[in-house]
Order: structure tokens, then C-alpha cells, then sequence
């Protein structure tokens, strides 16, 4: 989709097994990187347009803070591109051995034993 052969947004994705790298602007560039360990759920958004040909958005909720919720926007292959964020970010953990914490709401207070 294009006027002239130009895409009607000038932002490119690259996913790896390490890293998701968003670069926007024509005339001024944007680049921000994420890694790929710090994305702690992912989201497939398909809208009936983008069903129709064939795209999707793909929503990464992220310990990044730049983007605590980056969006991979009208992209082919959404699904699979879906798949292995979700995949590659939990070998990821494993490999760095970090994990998420949730926190419930605990005050603090450990009960003491005697």
C-alpha cells in the first residue's frame, strides 16, 4: 500500500531472537530498540481491514521504558510474527534467568516465627 510506490507510514520492524528495533520518519528518524527478554505478554489485534489483506498488529506489553506497550502496526505473517516474540522472549528469560514478579498487593509484612 503506497502512493507513488512510498509507503503511507515510513516505519520499518525488525524482530530478533534478541532484539525488536522500530525505526520511523522519512525526513527525521526515530530508532528504538527493545529487548526481546523485557516483552512479558503479546497480542494479535486483527481489524477487519487488516483481515482483508492479510496484515495484522501485533501488541508486545514490555518492562521497556521507552514503550510499555509497543505496537508492531499492519504487518504480514502477524500471527507467526506473534508466535516467536512470545517464544523467542520466554528463551530469552530463561537464558538471562530473569523472570517477572507480580506484585498482589502484600504490605510487606512477613509474619515473624517464633
Amino acid at each position: 500500500m503506497g502512493i507513488f510506490g512510498l509507503p503511507f507510514t515510513f516505519t520499518t520492524y525488525m524482530v530478533t531472537e534478541e532484539l525488536i528495533t522500530v525505526e520511523e520518519g522519512f525526513i527525521n528518524k526515530r530508532e528504538n530498540d527493545c529487548y526481546i527478554y523485557k516483552v512479558q505478554d503479546v497480542e494479535l489485534i486483527r481489524t477487519l481491514g487488516e483481515r482483508m489483506f492479510g496484515l495484522g498488529t501485533v501488541k508486545c506489553y514490555t518492562g521497556d521504558t521507552t514503550n510499555p506497550e509497543l505496537y508492531l502496526t499492519h504487518i504480514k505473517n502477524a500471527k507467526n510474527i506473534k508466535n516467536f516474540i512470545l517464544e523467542a522472549s520466554e528463551k530469552a528469560r530463561l537464558k538471562r534467568r530473569t523472570m517477572n514478579m507480580l506484585d498482589i498487593g502484600a504490605d510487606g509484612d512477613i509474619p515473624e516465627e517464633n
